[in-house]
């Protein structure tokens, strides 16, 4: 094979490659199943261009059932047990969990795209100390496209008393940056 062939052929499976490999800054597209990686960092959203939350509720991991109510703040968190940055911040959602529910803050899990076995092992071994919504079929998550990518795990919202998105957190947060957020919507 002569050395312009190579060179050709190198070309095209970079080209390939890097078609494949998208973009940080790139956006999913409805049905599109690549995952997101964020960094975590909490987004508050100014008070006067929050979006209404849709409607979430559902049967919960254990069999119960949740919804999102309204005249409270709850921080909606998506999660899946196969998830490793999940399972990194599964202590830092149970403390701040426990910090504000004093506050009156609820919190409500939604395990997406998950066995149902697997999600109840998983909250057995977390003990998160709040209620998760069993979402299969990635329903509730979609409810949230063009604030949640659909493939972001973990996502965290926090849903203000108005029942509006007041901020968003793509990735595993970080304990000090979403008990600061949390609190910044409850002072309001």
């Amino acid at each position: 094979m002569s050395a312009k062939s190579l060179t050709a052929i190198a070309v095209a499976a970079v080209t390939v490659l890097a078609g494949c490999a998208g973009g940080q800054t790139a956006q999913p597209r409805s049905g599109d199943t690549r995952f997101v990686a964020g960094d975590g960092r909490v987004e508050v959203f100014p008070a006067a261009g929050r979006q209404k939350a849709p409607e979430v509720q559902g049967s919960t991991v254990d069999g119960g059932t949740a919804r999102l109510g309204t005249g409270k703040i709850y921080v909606l968190n998506f999660w899946a047990s196969w998830c490793a940055p999940c399972r990194a911040e599964a202590p830092v959602l149970k403390d701040v969990a426990a910090t504000m529910k004093p506050k009156g803050v609820e919190f409500l899990g939604v395990n997406f795209k998950d066995l149902q076995a697997s999600a109840q092992a998983y909250d057995r071994t977390t003990e998160p100390g709040y209620p998760s919504i069993f979402d299969k079929s990635g329903s509730v998550l979609l409810a949230f496209q063009g604030t949640v990518p659909p493939a972001a795990i973990p996502s965290t919202l926090i849903i203000d008393r108005q029942g509006r998105i007041a901020a968003r957190a793509l990735g595993a947060v970080k304990y000090d940056d979403l008990l600061g957020a949390v609190t910044k919507v409850t002072d309001e």
